[in-house]
């Protein structure tokens, strides 16, 4: 039978005129471009000037001869005029009976994107055709400048979806770049949530965003023709495809009236009182029926009203829909950040922390102590507790909406507590529905999964609000008609129209609330806060905080520089320890460790079994003396082929009694000791592990396995350990230990996307 041969095929829009190109999968692999980093920049080219302004100013002041005082004088003049490249515009807007002028700061995008074209490190990596590929963006959000929340900025992020999404959502050349503020209508108690004042707040948006779009709209209609760097001559159309933003600012931009109104989302026009019922679909809303319900409005305010009610829209013109070829509704995504991670999961998190404390304090103790002693993995935050804490990062919401389903699987039984089993398959659901959304490359069979999994989940809502109803638990939620339950029903839409939803993800852009909240803590006088912003904005354009916390990252960097590490293939040993004998290795773990006992017998055999194996002849017994030496080392770098995009991934791997104050053996089998060796009989080296694999049987598959989609696995006696090569470690996992059966683990396949399509594949076979 030959081997049959994976292809690819690449599609490009029709009107591209591009054949479609056909490429063996391994060619297709290689000439993708790899932009998950970004570019690799000089952040500081202009060193040792403290920025590239200055660097530009010593430049002309040097080549035009200028004495000190022609300096001193120059700089003076520049301090009294400078503006930088924002423009302050006043915008009046009418408010009753008065007129209200408010500033907004603006850098036109239009300019914005010329630039970009004329970058030669960007050039080749612009993307003219869509395509797709099968295998046979505006951001604006609200954010406190103060520590005491007193003073708030409202910075809008704009990104070319020309470029490859690692590139648009890196920190350097062809990432975001903030092009101004957006004024706040300051807060009054006595108008808010009055009609009058609401409509205020949105005519204020929209009469200063259009200021970011000047020459976009005429350009989106008329095209502008331009020479990039490469000297090709392009007709450009731009358009508004993405639009980036939490749901408050989905409410603004489309100009629905919120989550209170009779049709709350931005896309869809579903009744407020079905947003909760997943297994129905309702028109989309459009453009022209916002267009034409407001020119009702303006003909009779009366019948307007009336008819803008019914549809959920504020009287209010959309700035908009003036960019040709764009629809606000069609352009707004769905955000994992706001819509889960910091949305509809905290709504699950408050009903597990009710029902915990209706069990008492012992269950809201065991709970805090699985989620404790949770197995530390890399770039996985840990947590001491959860129930007394509140979170309003994203990225530690996830960790805990994954950590926090494992740890309450032994305590929330149907026998002891009905509420919390059913929110356990709630939550279960949910996390099958965000690892799938999260995926960066989707096909044809995740997106049908998507809509699968979404009735599993509208299921298990109506059974946990059933059992709600009958429970006699204080408090649990009963209505679950809120925007953030219904808005991942148009999850596959956006990803079929715009791509993976890390395309339209808002967490790059919140990683610029950090730098402008410190500029204006320490760089300002808080006085004209826009204006010193936004001329700092230029200095530092958009380096964002990093973790400070990572520890995994600094260990790593610290083992790679202070020692040598050994590579071989794809893997990498690191954290070398002092030479010992293989004997005194017995001799020291055996007492108290079965997987070392007979260490040395055990390993000889396994040298004269397994290396004729792997191409070694062998002319004799290899036999090895006593004082045999091995080099013991407790980190291991795997480099693997991801199942999602076919890049390479890298696990950190480590196989440490003491890792930060914490014994870690990571891996799918349980790592004992990492170790090199060298065999005279070969003259060779070679990297081995003693192993504990986790093969035993678990016996028959259990209910709740199968319920909530867990993959479970045993360990073998720790005296029956063997030795592998240590080549054949694939990657690592974290397995979740059963408390209620000794010896067996649950593999946490929600840790990330590549181990979550594993273990599809797994079950599937």
């Amino acid at each position: 039978m030959g081997m049959r041969v994976l292809t690819c095929q690449t599609e490009y829009h029709p009107s591209s005129g591009r054949e479609p190109l056909h490429q063996a999968f391994n060619e297709f692999r290689v000439n993708v471009h790899d932009t998950t980093e970004g570019l690799p920049v000089d952040e500081e080219p202009w060193h040792p000037f403290s920025s590239q302004g200055d660097f530009e100013f010593a430049e002309i002041a040097l080549d035009a001869s200028l004495n000190k005082s022609h300096i001193d004088g120059l700089l003076s003049l520049i301090a009294r005029i400078a503006t930088g490249q924002f423009t302050k515009y006043d915008i009046t807007v009418p408010y009753k009976q008065e007129e209200r002028v408010y500033e907004v700061h603006a850098l036109p995008i239009w300019e914005w994107a010329l630039d970009l074209l004329e970058n030669p490190l960007l050039t080749p990596h612009f993307v003219w055709d869509a395509q797709r590929v099968y295998k046979h963006n505006v951001y604006a959000d609200k954010t406190r400048l103060s520590s005491h929340g007193t003073v708030k900025g409202y910075p809008v992020v704009v990104r070319c979806a020309n470029l490859p999404v690692g590139i648009r959502n890196g920190e350097g050349i062809g990432g975001g770049r903030v092009i101004g503020l957006l004024p706040i209508v300051s807060e009054d108690a006595s108008k808010e949530g009055k009609k009058s004042f609401t409509n205020l707040k949105r005519v204020v948006w929209h009469e200063s965003f259009v200021k970011f779009l000047e020459l976009v709209a005429q350009y989106s209609k008329t095209g502008y023709s331009y020479k990039c760097f490469n000297q090709v001559l392009r007709w450009l159309f731009p358009i508004l495809l993405i639009l980036s933003a939490d749901y408050e600012e989905q409410c603004m931009m489309s100009l629905i009236r919120g989550h209170h109104s009779k049709c709350p989302c931005p896309v869809c026009i579903v009744p407020l009182d079905e947003l909760h019922d997943l297994l129905k679909s309702f028109r989309l809303r459009s453009m022209q029926d916002a267009m034409a319900a407001l020119d009702v409005y303006e003909e009779s305010k009366a019948c307007g009203e009336e008819l803008l009610k019914a549809l959920g829209l504020r009287p209010v013109k959309n700035v908009l829909w003036v960019v040709a070829h764009s629809d606000p509704h069609d352009a707004i995504s769905l955000d994992r950040l706001h819509a889960l991670h910091l949305g509809l999961w905290k709504h699950l998190l408050n009903e597990l922390k009710k029902i915990l404390k209706s069990l008492g304090r012992e269950a809201e103790s065991l709970f805090e102590e699985q989620v404790a002693n949770f197995p530390r993995w890399r770039n996985c935050n840990h947590f001491n507790t959860v129930i007394h804490m509140s979170f309003s990062d994203g990225n530690k919401m996830q960790d805990i909406s994954r950590q926090s389903f494992y740890a309450a699987l032994s305590i929330l039984n149907q026998s002891n507590s009905p509420e919390g089993n059913q929110l356990l398959r709630l939550i279960g659901s949910y996390l099958q529905l965000d690892s799938y959304i999260g995926l960066d490359v989707h096909t044809v069979s995740t997106l049908d999964a998507i809509e699968a999994e979404l009735l599993v989940f509208n299921n298990a809502l109506k059974d946990y609000v059933q059992c709600a109803t009958e429970s006699s638990i204080e408090d649990l939620r009963l209505d679950w008609d809120f925007p953030k339950v219904h808005l991942w029903k148009h999850a596959t839409r956006d990803i079929r129209m715009k791509g993976a939803v890390r395309n339209y993800t808002t967490r790059p852009n919140e990683k610029l609330h950090g730098p402008l909240k410190e500029a204006y803590e320490h760089q300002s006088n808080g006085k004209k806060v826009a204006e010193q912003i936004l001329r700092l904005v230029d200095t530092f354009d958009e380096q964002c905080n990093r973790k400070d916390d990572e520890i995994d990252d600094l260990d790593t960097i610290a083992e790679d520089n202070l020692n040598p590490a050994v590579a071989q293939g794809h893997i990498k040993l690191g954290s070398p320890q002092q030479l010992i004998s293989i004997q005194d290795i017995e001799n020291i773990c055996s007492p108290t460790d079965r997987a070392f006992q007979d260490f040395h017998r055990k390993f000889s055999t396994f040298l004269n079994m397994s290396l004729p194996g792997y191409g070694y002849e062998l002319r004799r017994w290899i036999t090895l003396p006593a004082n045999f030496q091995i080099c013991e080392y407790r980190y291991l770098k795997v480099n693997y082929e991801s199942t999602v995009d076919w890049k390479q991934a890298t696990d950190y791997l480590r196989c440490n009694p003491s890792f930060h104050g914490q014994p870690r053996y990571d891996s799918f089998v349980k790592l004992i000791l990492m170790f090199k060796c060298y065999l005279p009989d070969i003259d060779s080296s070679f990297d081995f592990a003693l192993v504990q694999p986790y093969t035993a049987g678990t016996g028959s598959h259990r209910r709740i396995d199968r319920e909530l989609k867990l993959t479970r696995v045993k360990a073998i006696p720790r005296a029956s350990s063997i030795f592998v090569p240590l080549a054949s470690v694939i990657r690592g996992a974290v397995l979740f230990p059963d408390r209620e059966h000794q010896g067996e683990f649950i593999i946490v396949d929600h840790l990330d996307s590549d181990m979550f399509l594993c273990m599809k594949t797994q079950a599937c076979q």
